[in-house]
């Protein structure tokens, strides 16, 4: 009789040496270009294919369908995926129940070596990945570059700290006892990320709660489902056990809402809009019947971000500083600089060395490798437009305004700079989530100070200033969760920039930081006598 081989588990690989960035790649290097350019060209040849949902390992098909359109080219299909509906909460569910019930008693070291191999495998097709976000999101080369080469960080960086919180000591023992701290996984979490960062956050989220123990009901965004489904295949493609994250596009109203809502969900890790995050906290505030604890809130959401520049401060620095967090992936960032408060000093002369520097960003197809591509999508186009109008009535457009009608046949808007706008007023005040700058005069640095912390958001903000005193100042009062001295708000790197905001913009979650996977376990105290 024929013995059947147990299937042999994937190589337990333990780290080597202390965390590392990944590096970015050098596009002027003629080398990287052309792997760029021949990634581009393997992906195109890959657009429009049908991916399935996967629940429990199982491949499931639904009637209705989700289409990802290509920013830069609406009429050209990047993806098609099964649209999960209410129908798929309880096999998700389910699946994710049973596979915690293994998973979760895995070993750190374990489940930190699946990170490891992901992070081998996001190496070797980190082109690819990036090309596949050309296309889903138009990023462009370096955008794209940036968020695979986070995500491999995410990779490295967690894997480390779950095997730091394997080796927790106490620092006090007590007589006659050994006393441990474990930090155990939550249970079944559901993970609901954006589509701007849409490899390195939702993957990050997702590799935070698998390497802490916890099983995943991933639901993506509709705007880009594909990185998911393509990051998802690369799980698999590294050992993951079946149920471990399971792969649910579909509508925040319908299959999120019941995600959210199911007595059996542990956490929401969520990263997206002010209004949706407040809803997300409401409905996990709620004791659903069954439901045996609180539900954790891990949520991260939008911003206003402000830079300061002071009189004393160099302008031209400032200037480039400014420019880059404002329009950089078309300003959709929740860390983008939103506003430039500029001293009344200075106030001409920035702006005459900004309407210059704007002007250079030349805007068209990301595959191209044009500077700026376009906006997600119809609505969002058209939700910046009407801001635009707005401005135009409140302040002075210096340049931009308008739709890049020769860029093709996206969703193009020029990078737009609205000056003399008040503070209160409506683009001062709200996210618009595209390339649209407002820039406040200041009497002074205090009332610049002011202005920056009057606003109900509180993610990201940098002050350019050569005082001491002015920096000192902006640590203790700029009330920011990611404050950046004489350099850009944009661009968090992790393991040195631990990112998470205050007041409405988020829980301060703290990702790519060494307090960030405390979020997804619970601290179990063992003290036992010894006998």
């Amino acid at each position: 009789m024929a013995t059947v081989e147990a299937p042999t588990r994937p190589k337990i690989r333990v780290h080597e040496g202390p965390f590392v960035n990944e590096p970015l790649t050098d596009f002027t290097k003629e080398e990287n270009a052309r792997k760029m350019r021949a990634a581009i060209e393997k992906v195109r040849g890959q657009l429009g294919r049908e991916y399935d949902l996967i629940i429990g390992g199982r491949r499931v098909k639904t009637t209705d369908k989700i289409k990802s359109l290509n920013p830069a080219k609406p009429s050209q299909i990047v993806g098609i995926h099964q649209k999960a509906g209410k129908e798929h909460v309880e096999p998700a569910m389910r699946a994710a129940l049973a596979a915690f019930e293994t998973w979760s008693q895995t070993s750190f070291e374990e489940r930190a070596s699946l990170l490891f191999r992901v992070g081998d495998l996001l190496r070797e097709r980190k082109f690819e990945l990036g090309a596949w976000m050309v296309f889903e999101v138009s990023k462009n080369w370096a955008e794209a570059d940036a968020d695979v080469a986070e995500t491999i960080d995410f990779c490295e960086y967690y894997s480390r700290e779950a095997l730091r919180l394997a080796r927790t000591e106490l620092p006090v023992q007590m007589a006659g006892e050994r006393d441990t701290l474990l930090y155990i996984p939550l249970g079944v979490g559901a993970v609901i990320p954006p589509w701007n960062f849409p490899c390195a956050i939702m993957a990050g989220m997702t590799l935070a709660s698998i390497v802490s123990g916890n099983t995943v009901i991933l639901k993506p965004s509709s705007d880009s489902p594909t990185i998911a489904a393509k990051f998802v295949g690369l799980l698999e493609e590294a050992g993951m056990p079946e149920g471990v994250v399971n792969f649910c596009p579909g509508a925040g109203a319908s299959f999120g809402d019941a995600v959210v809502a199911h007595p059996k969900t542990r956490y929401i890790a969520f990263t997206g809009s002010r209004e949706v995050g407040l809803r997300i906290n409401k409905v996990a505030a709620d004791q659903a019947p069954g439901q045996i604890w609180i539900k954790r809130t891990i949520l991260e959401m939008g911003g206003k971000d402000a830079i300061i520049v002071d009189a004393d401060a160099d302008i031209d620095s400032a200037v480039e500083g400014v420019a880059v967090s404002a329009f950089g992936f078309q300003g959709q960032k929740c860390s983008a600089c939103s506003r430039a408060i500029i001293d009344e000093r200075i106030y001409d002369k920035f702006l005459e060395k900004l309407k210059a520097r704007v002007e250079k960003i030349n805007v068209g197809d990301p595959a191209e490798n044009a500077n700026m591509g376009a906006v997600i999508n119809e609505g969002s186009m058209k939700t910046i437009m009407g801001y635009i109008e707005q401005g135009k009535k409140d302040g002075r457009v210096i340049t931009g305004g308008a739709h890049a009608t020769n860029a093709g046949e996206g969703y193009f808007i020029q990078p737009t700079v609205v000056a003399d706008i008040p503070p209160k007023s409506k683009l001062e005040q709200e996210e618009i989530f595209g390339p649209v700058l407002t820039v406040i005069k200041s009497k002074n640095y205090d009332h610049a100070l002011q202005i920056a912390n009057d606003t109900e958001f509180g993610l990201t903000g940098a002050v350019y200033t050569r005082s001491r005193e002015k920096i000192e100042r902006a640590i203790r009062e700029f009330h920011v969760g990611n404050l950046y001295i004489n350099r850009k708000c944009t661009g968090a790197t992790v393991g040195c920039h631990p990112f998470g905001g205050f007041n409405m913009s988020g829980t301060d979650s703290k990702s790519g930081g060494p307090d960030y996977l405390y979020l997804f376990t619970q601290g179990k105290a063992v003290g036992e006598k010894k006998i």
